[in-house]
């Protein structure tokens, strides 16, 4: 079979793979966790590869610093405004109604891995909670199953079958680092058994909103990531590594969450429920977080007069910028009519809530830590290979994964 040496996907095109690429998205992965781990000398292959045995960048997520918008940027490599996935949870004007954006109808382009597969290539899919699998694998030929339902996985819908048995690992819960081991290890039985041309792994930040960078707990999470990832680069793999977000406390001296509970301030200054606050974190899975981030969007009245209200709200304590739908559009590259009339990023050590009755924080065993914001943005991205050419004053995106490991990374000899 005749393979093309390279392939465009949305305006960009990618060289075809002289060996194994695998891209991994370490959910919630701030730099600190990685330099910390390599302290704590739990993590000696991402050692060697901070000391020059690879390359590593400081890069840029796409905003909001959410889960789905930034891993759907990472495996078709362009903005949301280009692929429309703006949130985990968004309000549908379509529908009237608001839903998870967890549906490939509402994905605007191709993937990557799409385009890779339909041009031959085997191509590898696994994820660690199944609310990305059917936007990851969309219109692709290939694996794609998630460790959260790897116990149903069959043939026909996930390209693979007796998964907990290939694995050697129970199923795991999926609020426990198991789930994210799972996704590592299974990567690793594949590469040795099927080999894949191109790896997509995503994981879950359940340690990263449970345990700071440098503490036992997050050590002995990337202490497990470093030993897998040194097994991919055994294997021949080209590896590339980025993350969908950074996380941050967001809590006070005493340990109790800072939150701006923005639906109870709008009601009270414009009449109980005449302004609508979408979370775009709201997904499934909230018992860590609460549905608790540092992004919101605003749906007002007509005539509530937005621009008096932004300044109002800006004016809150805590609160790091309000942008109007226009303005947000173009700085955080979002789709404009799937984004609110405001857009509100609170600071570092502050979230932004609905009601205060709408959020359950008993699941919250430890301090809130969180994500969503400008201060979530700067994550992690790293390769095992040497990069042939860098441009001068380039701004580095974790959307540039696949360019970095297929593109700028010295060839196999």
């Amino acid at each position: 079979m005749n393979l093309p040496t390279d392939i465009t996907v949305n305006g960009r095109t990618y060289r075809w793979m002289d060996r194994p690429l695998v891209v991994v998205c370490v959910d919630g992965c701030e730099f600190d966790y990685i330099t910390a781990a390599v302290a704590a000398g739990v993590a000696p292959f991402l050692g060697r590869l901070l000391a020059g045995a690879g390359t590593s960048f400081i890069a840029d997520c796409v905003m909001p610093s959410f889960t789905n918008p930034n891993n759907l940027s990472i495996v078709t490599g362009v903005p949301p405004s280009i692929h429309g996935i703006c949130g985990n949870y968004f309000f549908d004007p379509e529908r009237g109604e608001e839903v998870m954006m967890n549906e490939p109808r509402l994905l605007r382009v191709g993937t990557i891995l799409a385009a890779f597969s339909a041009a031959g290539a085997k191509v590898a899919v696994i994820t660690a909670k199944d609310k990305l699998r059917k936007l990851l694998g969309h219109q692709m030929k290939g694996i794609c199953f998630s460790s959260e339902k790897a116990v149903l996985v069959s043939m026909a819908e996930n390209g693979i079958e007796n998964v907990l048995e290939r694995v050697g690992m129970p199923a795991p819960s999926v609020y426990s680092a198991e789930l994210s081991e799972f996704v590592f290890v299974a990567g690793v039985k594949l590469m040795e058994k099927e080999r894949p041309d191109l790896m997509y792994l995503s994981t879950t930040d359940y340690i990263q909103h449970k345990a700071a960078p440098g503490t036992p707990m997050a050590n002995d999470f990337y202490a497990m990531i470093d030993r897998n990832l040194a097994r991919l680069d055994e294997l021949g793999a080209t590896v590339v590594l980025t993350a969908d977000h950074g996380m941050n406390a967001k809590h006070g001296a005493d340990g109790q969450p800072k939150v701006i509970y923005l639906q109870d301030t709008l009601d009270a200054w414009l009449g109980e429920r005449e302004a609508r606050v979408i979370l775009p974190i709201t997904d499934p899975y909230v018992v860590h977080h609460g549905a608790l981030g540092s992004f919101a969007l605003v749906y007002l009245p007509a005539g509530a007069g937005e621009c008096a209200l932004a300044e109002r709200i800006a004016a809150i304590p805590g609160i790091e910028s309000v942008q109007t739908r226009a303005e947000a559009a173009v700085r955080f590259e979002l789709p404009p009519e799937r984004i609110g009339d405001l857009v509100v990023v609170s600071i570092r050590d502050t979230v932004i809530g609905t009601s205060r009755d709408r959020h359950d924080l008993s699941g919250l065993d430890v301090p809130l830590r969180s994500h969503g914001g400008l201060s979530e943005q700067k994550v992690p991205l790293m390769i095992n290979r040497r990069v042939e050419k860098q441009p001068e004053a380039r701004r580095w995106r974790n959307f540039d994964a696949f360019e970095l490991g297929l593109n700028l990374a010295s060839r196999a000899s």
